[in-house]
């Protein structure tokens, strides 16, 4: 599933290979004829997805030549339809916030549902630090990722769907790039860019090609899920919170949208998905019947897309750039979707990854520091949630989650975790450590259940064949 697809024929170079300065695209497959040389641009994106558009977005507004590819035409089906309340001043700087709001489902908060409490757990983004985000949005990814596209060639990007990229290759003297792409007619374009952007998403086209995809040791899972119509959504304003179920091997998503749809998913560790012996619907319904309070809001609904499955959820690239080109969003690194970051993290770095490839480009004297706000960003994001994501279904955690306190400001500085605030001037961080403190103190006074959590976990995410399924 890490391979990246590529089309019929096409022999990519092999990783790091660089054509000489000047030269027309190097060596081509003769069956598949001549590339048709491209108007040259300043940068080239690979992947039109929240990442992909939202760097074209901005170079575009600041007036440089940009393209960006992406291997399917919009609208596509995309998972991760939840959005974090730090999504949404992006999408107003895009100029993008009244389409995104007119397509979206109000969400208030996350709700927690653990088989191991009586009650239910409700995390409201308006009770975070800062009290100016307090909702955001549930979204189709197909009508969201299409208006961050139409949105790139608005402002002026070349903006082409149904186009993948075959080749990349980096000039000698480190000037630029020839990117080679095929349509999906058969047509072979090929492009000269001074920088390349590689938003590829879960493909990791960069990543792959030079061999820099990592596996992540500290977290292992796969996911199946499909959507319902009839699902019972929460009363009033809750209706459009995102729920989490935890159960026997991992946890469910539930994700209403404002069409009448429900997105559900389970992420489990990767051996579940791999004992399935049956078909994958029949596995999805059972993997629901184990979760009862899922099955109960369900019991009247109807499946009408998928199921589907994937896997190999947590990964890295041991680098995020080089001399003209980076890796932004999934296709650096993803660890999982328990707190709806990816699209936030995509953004948001893809924010930062504009700002540095400007300043490559018109101020060279000060790109090094924009360099480093961009690498500290993408280093910082999946950091700051991975604490909690590698812990989530550790028993210590759960408690911790289903019954909060906001001793020195705890439960604040959490939910604006939640809520994506993690990249500003919000002083949250001494309340996050008092949190992790009192995390590690409630471990050490429960021994023997820490340590069986810890075993449980290594088992659990132990490396097993590719889960059975459909990959996305």
């Amino acid at each position: 599933m890490d391979d990246v697809e590529r089309a019929s024929g096409a022999q990519p170079a092999s990783p790091g290979e660089r054509l000489p300065t000047g030269a027309q695209g190097g060596a081509r497959t003769e069956t598949q004829g001549t590339p048709s040389l491209q108007p040259p641009c300043d940068v080239l994106v690979i992947g039109g997805g929240p990442a992909g558009a939202t760097s074209a977005i901005r170079l575009a507004q600041r007036g440089h030549r940009v393209v960006v590819l992406d291997k399917a035409r919009h609208p596509r089906f995309h998972i991760g339809e939840s959005l974090l309340p730090a999504n949404l001043p992006l999408f107003d700087q895009l100029g993008v916030g009244d389409e995104i709001r007119a397509i979206g489902m109000d969400k208030r908060g996350a709700e927690f549902v653990s088989p191991w409490h009586e009650h239910k757990q409700t995390f409201y983004f308006a009770e975070a630090w800062d009290k100016s985000m307090p909702a955001a949005y549930q979204v189709r990814r197909a009508d969201f990722d299409e208006i961050l596209f139409r949105r790139a060639r608005t402002v002026g990007a070349t903006a082409l769907d149904g186009c993948r990229v075959t080749d990349v290759r980096f000039l000698e003297d480190e000037s630029g790039a020839v990117v080679k792409a095929c349509r999906e007619d058969g047509e072979l374009l090929e492009f000269h860019t001074r920088y390349v952007i590689d938003a590829s998403g879960r493909d990791t086209f960069l990543g792959s090609r030079f061999k820099a995809k990592v596996r992540n040791p500290r977290h292992n899972s796969s996911a199946l899920y499909g959507h319902f119509v009839n699902a019972e959504l929460n009363a009033g304003s809750d209706a459009g919170n995102i729920t989490v179920f935890w159960f026997e091997h991992g946890w469910f998503w539930f994700i209403p949208l404002s069409d009448g749809t429900t997105s559900v998913g389970a992420v489990v560790w990767p051996y579940y998905l791999q004992s399935r012996k049956t078909s994958l619907e029949t596995f999805f319904r059972a993997t629901i019947a184990m979760c009862p309070p899922l099955a109960a809001r369900l019991s009247e609904a109807t499946l009408v897309s998928g199921p589907e499955a994937t896997g190999n959820f947590a990964y890295k690239c041991d680098r995020l750039r080089g001399p003209n080109y980076l890796l932004v969003g999934d296709a650096f690194t993803f660890i999982d979707p328990v707190f709806s970051s990816g699209v936030m993290l995509a953004m948001n770095g893809a924010f930062a990854a504009a700002d540095a490839v400007d300043a490559w480009l018109t101020s060279p004297a000060s790109a090094p520091a924009a360099f480093r706000r961009f690498d500290r960003m993408l280093e910082h994001g999946p950091k700051a949630f991975s604490w909690f994501i590698y812990r989530v279904t550790n028993p210590t955690m759960r408690e911790l989650f289903m019954d909060p306190r906001n001793s020195l400001r705890m439960k604040e500085a959490l939910l604006s975790v939640l809520a994506g605030d993690i990249f500003g001037k919000t002083p949250i961080w001494p309340s996050i450590f008092a949190f992790k403190t009192v995390y590690y103190l409630a471990s050490a006074f429960h021994p023997k259940r820490t340590w069986t959590a810890y075993r449980r976990r290594r088992n659990n995410i132990r490396e097993v064949a590719e889960p059975l399924g459909r990959s996305v």
